[in-house]
């Protein structure tokens, strides 16, 4: 017999429906007005519930965006999960990465307003770094089990922390144009240029051409 694990119950859906709907509110909020322009009253106002509602399901302002971090990175591996096992850890972290983006461009305004507010704010910024460094040790963790290899793997400890600062350095750059830039395309290019100084360098999305001479 195949044993399946019970479906969340009613009161478990409901209250997964009401976080996720107060989430989405504060989100929108947030990135409308920035992190210090926006208020838990006029969050709570706008999703038509109390305070107390909104501490039952968030401890701050900062854990509505944290957990969309936390969720991204909890895809990332996930997705690092389901690459072959023959793929070098490099490409295979490269394309779990590649894997959460449409999360980000499904809503592109929203993500990049978003992505500045965490770059931006020192708070959220520190909790970022913070929950980096959670992800880098996961990621570590699962492509030393795709090796064989001890969970405090060097190699594999420095190809999640170069994949992620790759990751860190493209999302404000796509930020920068507001995400009308494609973020697939500049992920891409931006690990290409570990493959050695003979690569192309990564333009700037939001830079504008410079006239020719004459």
């Amino acid at each position: 017999m195949i044993w399946k694990s019970e479906p969340p119950s009613i009161a478990e859906r409901k209250r997964r429906a009401v976080r996720q709907e107060l989430g989405e509110v504060a989100l929108k909020l947030l990135a409308a007005h920035g992190f210090e322009g926006t208020t838990i009253d006029q969050i709570t106002e706008a999703a038509g519930c109390s305070r107390r509602t909104f501490f039952r399901y968030f401890k701050s302002k900062e854990d509505v965006i944290i957990e969309v971090l936390s969720d991204l990175g909890d895809l990332v591996v996930t997705a690092l999960r389901t690459r072959p096992a023959d793929e070098p850890p490099l490409d295979a972290v490269r394309a779990a990465l590649q894997a959460s983006l449409p999360v980000l461009t499904a809503n592109p305004h929203k993500s990049a307003a978003l992505v500045r507010l965490v770059h931006d704010t020192p708070a959220l910024h520190a909790r970022h770094l913070h929950r980096q460094q959670d992800l880098e040790t996961a990621l570590t963790a699962e492509l030393a089990t795709r090796e064989n290899a001890p969970p405090d793997d060097l190699r594999l400890r420095l190809t999640a922390a170069t994949a992620l600062k790759i990751y860190d350095l493209v999302l404000p750059r796509w930020a920068r144009t507001n995400g009308q830039a494609d973020l697939s395309a500049l992920l891409d290019d931006a690990f290409t240029l570990l493959d050695g100084p003979s690569a192309t360098p990564v333009a700037d999305p939001h830079d504008k051409p410079r006239p020719g001479p004459g």
